[in-house]
């Protein structure tokens, strides 16, 4: 459904090091940041990246909004949990674990990264 996902941070290096620690427990290589300072994570089913704003204003959070990044496992959500909070990101909502509601049971771990964007990683209990 989604080519990329692209989120602001006013500082990329920080946003780098959060971001490769994290997804990095997810299985996926370290970013690659292009000629212009936008970090890039390119796997075989999209592209998250992460850029200062393009018109010169403060990067800020979306109040409602949450990127979600698929574990195969809840040790691994708990991997990237983690690693996101080692390096610069906050805990948020419930501590990681099993959540049930109407799309069946969910193992749900959540982050603010260091610019303040909630993220998620789930896990769908088989």
């Amino acid at each position: 459904m989604f080519s990329h996902i692209m989120l602001g941070a006013d500082d990329t290096a920080a946003a780098k090091k959060f971001y490769d620690a994290t997804l990095g427990a997810l299985g996926i290589p370290p970013g690659n940041t292009d000629d212009k300072g936008r970090l890039f994570y390119v796997t075989p089913t999209g592209i998250f990246a992460v850029t200062q704003p393009i018109n010169g204003e403060p990067a800020s959070c979306a109040n409602g909004s949450t990127i979600g990044f698929a574990a195969k496992t809840p040790a691994e959500a708990d991997a990237w949990h983690a690693a996101g909070v080692a390096n610069g990101g906050t805990t948020c909502e419930d501590p990681p674990g099993v959540r049930e509601g109407s799309f069946g049971k969910l193992y749900l771990a959540y982050l603010r990264d260091p610019a303040g964007n909630k993220l998620c990683a789930l896990h769908r209990m088989g």
